[in-house]
């Protein structure tokens, strides 16, 4: 074997050790202002901690996760994740646009979830820039999506960027451009949400309050059916503020918890606006959440499992929540809905913001 053929060789050994293990290109990175910090790796552009005050001055850990890089390569359940490039589901793995069918990558039966098997939430996003204190602490990360990549059409730029406000907001902003090509966009932040802290044990006394006149109904595999409907009169109704269980127990039988998508009111995207409300009674936390997204999937981890998270505690069932607002899934099947196609020189923008704060009983 000669010298070239051995260096060629190792090269490419190297570089597909960088994109599978990431090895050394895996950071994490904290922001802080005050009691209030943040900590974010760049494999997944995922949040992995979030530490805030609650009614007594305690700072704790309010997100699930993992202590290693190495957890978060094998996990499942997307903690702190930057989904994409089409968060939620895509009935039977495939759309049409503009006269072509693309199959893509089936990782959920014979659905797509999350964006595929190796979405977003398991690439090596760049770090474009880091300040850790200051006045607005933030960092900001970017991740290239080849043309064709999990069977979507055309390259995409995406970014994502985190930063925290006085005195306790953390806010997200998404981007996204397409390169070359019509294409679906729908990023989405999925933090596992436990106010109590993330030790505290599971999330149903907690309060919430969602914002949404309407939600789009689902079959046995989580695929809108197409409708948009009232959530008057049903169990998934949030317009008043109300405990996770006491709603939990009007479901029909064989739904073990929440996951749903939920119409927000304004759905042309251009001005933020409220789409919900958490309280724990356990640390007297409070998480209010606006977004200029027309939809918001509430998820109440009731699949997450026995997993082992950080510090050696083991997660359950039940022991965060998830709201991620989003375009609404399968959007790219159902004409009615919300459209996520990008074209080029027309770019993807979704903002979070996280408001935190504590009550006292």
């Amino acid at each position: 074997m000669s010298k070239l053929f051995l260096l060629a060789f190792c090269l490419v050994c190297f570089v597909d050790t960088l994109v599978v293990n990431a090895g050394e290109d895996i950071g994490i990175y904290q922001i802080k202002k005050g009691n209030f910090s943040v900590k974010v790796t760049n494999y997944g552009a995922r949040i992995i901690s979030v530490f805030l005050p609650d009614k007594d001055g305690k700072v704790s850990d309010v997100v699930l996760g993992y202590d290693t890089i190495k957890e978060y390569q094998n996990d499942t359940r997307y903690f702190g994740a930057i989904v994409g490039r089409f968060a939620n589901r895509i009935g039977g793995a495939k759309f049409t646009l503009n006269g072509t069918t693309y199959k893509l990558d089936a990782n959920e039966g014979k659905n797509i979830l999350h964006g595929g098997t190796r979405g977003f939430s398991q690439r090596v996003w760049k770090v474009k820039k880091h300040v850790k204190t200051g006045l607005t602490p933030r960092i900001t990360l970017t991740y290239h999506s080849a043309d064709g990549e999990e069977g979507f059409p055309g390259a995409v730029v995406a970014l994502v960027s985190y930063t925290l406000v006085a005195p306790y907001k953390l806010v997200v902003h998404m981007k996204a451009k397409a390169l070359n090509k019509a294409t679906p966009v729908n990023l989405a932040q999925h933090s596992y949400w436990n106010l109590g802290g993330h030790t505290s044990g599971d999330i149903l006394s907690n309060e919430v309050k969602i914002y949404a006149p309407k939600y789009t109904p689902v079959d046995k595999l989580l695929i809108p059916t197409g409708k948009i409907v009232t959530v008057k009169g049903t169990p998934y109704d949030f317009l008043t503020s109300k405990t996770i269980k006491s709603q939990i127990k009007k479901l029909p039988s064989g739904i073990k918890g929440f996951d749903i998508n939920y119409a927000l009111n304004d759905v042309k995207g251009k001005s933020l606006q409220p789409v919900a409300k958490v309280k724990s009674p356990k640390s007297g936390r409070v998480m209010k959440l606006w977004s200029n997204a027309p939809g918001v999937q509430f998820y109440t981890g009731n699949f997450i499992g026995h997993a082992k998270g950080k510090g050696g505690y083991h997660y359950s069932d039940f022991g965060a929540l998830c709201l991620e607002t989003q375009g609404f899934p399968d959007s790219v099947n159902h004409p009615n809905f919300p459209s996520t196609i990008i074209y080029p020189g027309k770019n993807y923008g979704h903002t979070m913001k996280f408001e935190f704060s504590a009550w006292k009983k």
